[in-house]
């Protein structure tokens, strides 16, 4: 273990452990910072505490050591809390706590870093049983920050400036902001490819009607009038079918008279998927955060979450919000009376300033911005 006053810069092997377990979008926001740090440290050795679901955003499947498959983290540490908090008492649920206790502890981490400012994060961080425990100073759950060691102040609009702030504090030198590296998995590459081998140069729309909550949800009838628009503009429309969101696709693809294309895809050929694509359309979900991740163009469809906290950053993007949504987190399940103000005219409209963008862009022989 280093000493705590030595320069964390000037060190090799500092062993970092990263505490995010999900959702999609949440750790798609933490991963610039980890990025950064890791193109800083090259030679540290990084830990990540993840819900296994989310698996595919760090390592592709079958990756054991860094490299294209695994671009960020050395080791990926899993907690399904999901299953835990539904059988809290299970002989399951107890020795599965034990093992990972036992697992972070021999990994012998010098730090820890939680990105997620939850309860239950900040309890699987002490697991690792390391004194130096960094959090925000008000995090999302407040409790949490009685579990840190060190509260930092964050004073950052969104999240991703967050989530930076808090890396410097374990940085050594001023951390510059970098985009995220994502795994690359060859089959997932190769799918990808032959799936689209048959639009020829048409370029590819990808449309995400689903979200985390009703409130979130744009009404999948108005997807639809995008996607004919989308098509009538002469791109292939693909529909993401998140799990338990097929029928918002069917729906779609029946509207647009079968011409748009439904996908029920795993991670790694979403994220393949994705970085082809010339524009995305969704909801604050976690598909448009991957789009944004991968610097794809993107028009994003708000309604009671904030943009100015978690909206499309770091790529092109237009973002459409009514000025009567006001930011509510209740999991209500219709739709959000500001967010059904919001037309596929305007949404059309949009997407077509960004593809306009883009023409100019690739007909000048400049690189996007």
């Amino acid at each position: 273990m280093l000493c705590e006053n030595e320069s964390l810069h000037t060190q090799s092997k500092y062993r970092l452990l990263v505490v995010r377990l999900g959702a999609m979008g949440d750790i798609l926001h933490a991963l610039p910072a980890v990025t950064a740090l890791r193109r800083m440290h090259p030679s540290w050795v990084i830990g990540w505490v993840v819900e296994p679901r989310w698996r595919g955003l760090l390592a592709a499947p079958g990756a054991t050591e860094r490299g294209s498959a695994m671009p960020v983290v050395d080791r990926l540490h899993f907690a399904p809390t999901r299953e835990w908090r539904a059988k809290p008492l299970s002989t399951s649920t107890l020795h599965g706590i034990r093992s990972l206790r036992r697992e972070l502890r021999a990994a012998g981490y010098d730090a820890v870093i939680d990105l997620q400012g939850a309860i239950r994060s900040a309890v699987v961080g002490r697991m690792a049983g390391h004194r130096r425990m960094i959090g925000e100073a008000a995090p999302r759950e407040g409790i949490a920050r009685w579990l840190f060691t060190e509260r930092v102040p964050t004073r950052g609009a969104h999240v991703i400036e967050q989530d930076f702030e808090l890396a410097q504090q374990i940085a050594g030198d001023e951390l510059e902001p970098i985009p995220p590296q994502l795994p690359v998995d060859p089959v997932a590459e190769a799918w990808c490819d032959d799936m689209l081998r048959s639009s020829g140069e048409r370029p590819v729309a990808l449309i995400n009607p689903g979200a985390g909550w009703g409130a979130k949800r744009w009404p999948v009838e108005r997807y639809a009038a995008v996607a004919r628009g989308l098509m009538a503009r002469g791109l292939r429309v693909l529909v993401n079918a998140g799990p338990g969101e097929e029928s918002m696709a069917d729906v779609i693809v029946k509207e647009a008279s079968g011409a748009a294309i439904p996908l029920a895809m795993s991670l790694d050929q979403l994220i393949a998927v994705t970085r082809r694509v010339a524009i995305c359309v969704a909801g604050d979900t976690g598909p448009l955060h991957l789009a944004c991740a991968l610097s794809r163009p993107v028009v994003g469809i708000y309604g009671p979450t904030d943009p100015s906290r978690n909206g499309p950053y770091g790529t092109r993007f237009r973002v459409l919000r009514s000025p009567e949504s006001r930011r509510d987190h209740t999991r209500r399940p219709e739709p959000e009376a500001g967010l059904l103000t919001i037309t596929p005219e305007e949404v059309l409209k949009a997407t077509g300033e960004l593809l306009d963008e883009q023409d100019q862009v690739t007909n000048s022989g400049s690189s996007p911005r």
